[in-house]
């Protein structure tokens, strides 16, 4: 099975996916600093942050939609959707926790907004693993001929020039 959407060879949406996952955990960093009494500036970055952790997440999405249409109707499409509700769940906890602060003169995280997103980052977990295995799914079968399976039926001597 081959993602439609490659570049230079490689899968698009492995790659973005660590654009929300990496955002949605700063963010929650940064909101975790300001709960701890850090400068209030934390809490208002950690809102940014997370707005731009759910665009990143709505351009993944539809980078797994695209590739969804092609992965076929066994195992493998059973992980691919649980793969991107367990990413939405996430990414709907977070969009929560933005519309709850939006309201708000200042920006500032909160003890149960910490705790919202904290749960979302352990959904995220179950996502990264699901990931993984849908990586090896999708990968079983193929050699890379870079890689160093390449290499296991070599004999070890070096082909002179």
């Amino acid at each position: 099975m081959q993602s439609r959407l490659r570049v230079q060879g490689h899968p698009i949406q492995p790659m973005l996916v660590t654009f929300p996952l990496g955002l949605f955990v700063s963010a929650t960093v940064f909101d975790l600093t300001d709960v701890v009494g850090g400068p209030a500036f934390f809490g208002e970055v950690g809102y940014w942050t997370g707005i731009a952790a759910l665009v990143a997440a709505a351009l993944t999405a539809v980078a797994g939609m695209v590739d969804l249409w092609d992965v076929p109707g066994d195992r493998t499409r059973r992980t691919a959707v649980a793969f991107n509700l367990v990413n939405a769940v996430m990414a709907a906890m977070f969009l929560l926790t933005c519309l709850v602060r939006s309201h708000s003169s200042q920006r500032g995280a909160s003890v149960a907004i910490l705790v919202t997103e904290l749960v979302a980052l352990a959904a995220g977990g179950v996502g990264v693993h699901l990931g993984a295995r849908l990586m090896r799914q999708f990968d079983s079968g193929r050699v890379d001929a870079g890689g160093l399976d390449a290499l296991a039926g070599s004999t070890g001597e070096i082909a002179s020039p």
